[in-house]
């Protein structure tokens, strides 16, 4: 009998904190963005279904470069039917990885939500060859946002993609080149072209993210579009959002990146101690200026008046924006402990892995698709309040 009271307790704490989840999504003031969010993907899936691919592409690379498949039984899926003999891990045991991933969660909603590599070499052989136009509308778009300087971003951005295209084959080529090159220029090179490609794979984040809040708002204002217009249009707002993204880019290598690019040229004690203090740094200057994105792909305002603007929002908003940023932590760190518990329970049983991560890419990208589609609607429905003072996008 005593041996079943801790079940008890189990199955009374799971049945409150579904009832609490239910009383904050039913309660909360902004309960009619998030059911306008669940409609907006319900619509147009891509939003969610673009998140899922990218996860789903990037533990694909994770799972074939890290992990030791010794042979093809590894892969086995019956190993999923030896649940009673998995180890389930406490809370206690793995809370201490799942704030920090939750956190970078609910900063992606409002400037890059997921990761672009490794399908980011297909996204830079697309911008080279002009797929759907969109070479040719960034040129124009860059030409007439920001003159000449807008060909020294081009520049950048170039140099960026041709990193990206190279950084597979320096991986894949290392190992033949370490009787070339010494053990310590090899990972020099490889560090240095990771850096330079990190820039195409963050904007390329960012593009997808302004194109998306774009099909976001088509929903909103219930307009029709035709895809490579909107993939055109999306690129010239995409160069409004270039100024934030240009500054956030600048933070992330200045305090995350350089410091492990020259830990590789010089002896920097303690660099990866540093790591997780940086990103919540990051994450923390992203939620601080959550709507200035938004705000300049969707209006014609620079970047002083888009910061202008998320004071005020924020001054008006204040407690709606505070409810928001909630719900996102809680979906996104409910996530992350099912993953952190779920992949210590797997252990070594790789077919299992292989299914849950899988899963887990189309879960996160649902919610991720979710709560961006309710952030565009939150932003609409607070911003009636500035309707008369309105920019609206002129081109």
């Amino acid at each position: 009998m005593w041996q079943s009271v801790p079940r008890l307790y189990g199955l009374y704490g799971l049945l409150g904190i579904c009832a609490g989840y239910a009383l904050v999504m039913f309660f909360n003031p902004v309960r009619r963005a998030l059911a306008d969010g669940f409609r907006c993907i319900g619509r147009y899936k891509r939003i969610w279904i673009t998140f899922s691919l990218l996860g789903f592409g990037y533990f694909v690379f994770q799972f074939v470069t890290f992990t030791p498949i010794r042979n093809w039984s590894d892969l086995d899926l019956a190993q999923i039917a030896s649940l009673s003999q998995w180890y389930w891990p406490r809370f206690t045991e793995i809370w201490r990885e799942t704030p920090l991933p939750a956190l970078e969660g609910v900063a992606g909603i409002f400037d890059n939500a997921t990761t672009t590599y490794p399908l980011s070499v297909v996204a830079a052989v697309f911008m080279l060859v002009n797929w759907r136009g969109l070479h040719g509308a960034l040129v124009r778009a860059l030409r007439k946002r920001y003159g000449f300087w807008g060909y020294l971003v081009y520049l950048i951005l170039l140099l960026s993609a041709l990193a990206s295209l190279l950084k597979p084959i320096v991986f894949w080529r290392l190992p033949e080149w370490s009787g070339l090159v010494p053990a310590a220029g090899l990972l020099r090179i490889s560090a240095t072209v990771d850096a330079a490609a990190f820039i195409f794979e963050y904007l390329l984040g960012v593009y997808i993210q302004v194109y998306l809040i774009t099909v976001c708002l088509a929903w909103i204002k219930g307009v029709s579009f035709e895809e490579g217009e909107l993939f055109r249009f999306a690129m010239r707002r995409f160069s409004y959002v270039l100024e934030w993204a240009g500054i956030v880019v600048a933070v992330s290598t200045l305090i995350v990146r350089l410091p492990l690019v020259l830990a590789y040229f010089t002896n920097i004690p303690g660099v990866l101690d540093y790591l997780p203090v940086a990103r919540v740094l990051m994450s923390g200057l992203i939620i601080a200026f959550c709507s200035v994105q938004i705000s300049l792909a969707l209006h014609n305002e620079t970047l002083i008046e888009a910061m202008r603007a998320h004071v005020q929002f924020v001054r008006q908003n204040a407690g709606r924006l505070g409810w928001f940023l909630t719900i996102c932590g809680l979906h996104f760190l409910g996530i992350m402990i099912c993953d952190a518990v779920i992949r210590s329970a797997i252990a070594d049983r790789l077919g299992a892995l292989f299914l849950w991560k899988f899963s887990f890419a189309f879960l996160r990208g649902m919610i991720t698709g979710w709560l961006l589609a309710s952030w565009v609607c939150l932003f609409r429905q607070c911003e009636n309040r500035r309707i008369n003072q309105e920019k609206w996008i002129q081109y």
